[in-house]
């Protein structure tokens, strides 16, 4: 018995400095900015982007009006390793043609919104597929039903885990303009039923936002009516699969900036533009509650986008004045709590925005837009 005490108190010992230097070996992990930073080809705006979390590469659009009027619009892929251009995939400088990148879905695909115009407007709009991004080429059309001029994706939802992903599509109809919520396999161009969203706060120009819970195959759309006081978000949850749809009251106030959901535990995370609030909601209750940001006084404290990484279990608020009216992503977990803080410094002069997020949940890292480029960071 006391030989069998003493093993135990001699491994215990052994295993406590095994864990001492091995702690003492492991850098501590880099929390904020990184070094990696993606320039644009031809020196406008990067307005437009994505990366693909399961691959190496990401893609860009630039965008800017020229001195003589024309418009500079080119379509690039870049590495995520380096920041390199790798390939220039369109460029246009006449008339009023432009290119928007709407995201990187499952299977590598990635789609591209070009619309043509000159000087009497618009002439035409279609999306462009490239699939797989490793392609740097366009490979094809995304041809979803009733596409138009008159109609176009407001919001693709972000889900690169499972094949289909949820978009918000302006649509004009007989009588008037409708919000329609359909899904959508990118890689293999089929789509599901559209819906029509029919509460006021989600109708036609109040820009709903849009996540996807992929465990429920449900759309989750949220917005208010935009009032400066009292407008409340309205929820609308829509079954991709039969076309259902179901409404409820959410929380906070003003807009919603952002929207991501934690589909395996069935969480909604929300940002508010008129009270420095995000909002956790459970999907299958509908019950919330609001999380006051770090140093929010009042709606410029306010969050932007919200996105989820699956793998750690993370929401990520985009919060453009934060403490000391620096700017931050925020990092709570499922049950609300603060986890970290990236600062991005700036003193409120820093000139981000936040308005994506795109996450490499495998590295704990992503790429946020600056006036600069695209800016790595890990968290």
């Amino acid at each position: 018995m006391k030989t069998q005490l003493l093993r135990m108190i001699i491994i215990a010992i052994l295993c406590g400095s095994c864990a001492t230097m091995a702690a003492q070996a492991s850098p501590a992990r880099h929390i904020g900015p990184g070094n990696i930073l993606v320039k644009s080809k031809f020196g406008a705006p990067i307005l437009t982007y994505d990366i693909d979390r399961n691959g190496t590469e990401g893609i860009l659009g630039e965008w800017e009006i020229l001195a003589n009027g024309n418009t500079l619009s080119a379509i690039e892929t870049f590495d995520q390793a380096t920041g390199k251009i790798i390939k220039v995939i369109s460029k246009t400088e006449t008339g009023d043609n432009s290119d928007f990148v709407l995201g990187v879905f499952a299977n590598s695909a990635a789609l591209v919104m070009h619309e043509a115009g000159n000087s009497h407007g618009l002439t035409g709009r279609d999306y462009r597929m490239v699939s797989p991004l490793s392609a740097n080429k366009y490979t094809g059309l995304w041809k979803p039903p009733h596409a138009g001029t008159s109609s176009i994706i407001e919001w693709s939802a972000v889900n690169q885990e499972t094949p289909t992903t949820a978009f918000l599509y302006l649509r004009a109809v007989p009588g008037g303009d409708v919000n329609d919520v359909f899904s959508s396999d990118v890689a293999k161009n089929t789509f599901g039923p559209f819906v029509k969203l029919t509460q006021p706060a989600l109708e036609p120009f109040n820009f709903p936002a849009l996540a996807i819970d992929t465990k429920t195959n449900i759309a989750v759309a949220a917005q208010s009516e935009g009032c400066p006081e009292g407008c409340v978000p309205e929820f609308g949850l829509v079954d991709l699969v039969s076309g259902k749809a179901s409404y409820f009251t959410g929380l906070g106030a003003g807009l919603v900036n952002g929207i991501a959901v934690d589909s395996e535990d069935g969480i909604a995370v929300t940002s508010t533009s008129q009270d420095g609030n995000i909002e956790f909601y459970d999907l299958k209750t509908q019950a919330g509650f609001t999380v006051l940001l770090p140093g929010a006084q009042g709606p410029i404290q306010s969050g932007t986008d919200v996105e989820f990484d699956p793998i750690h279990k993370l929401f990520l608020v985009g919060q453009p004045f934060g403490p000391n009216n620096d700017s931050f992503i925020q990092v709570y977990d499922p049950k609300a709590n603060l986890i970290e803080s990236l600062n991005f410094g700036g003193g409120g002069n820093v000139g981000l925005s936040f308005s994506y997020i795109a996450l490499r949940p495998a590295q704990r890292g992503g790429f946020v837009n600056t006036p600069a480029g695209l800016l790595s960071f890990t968290y």
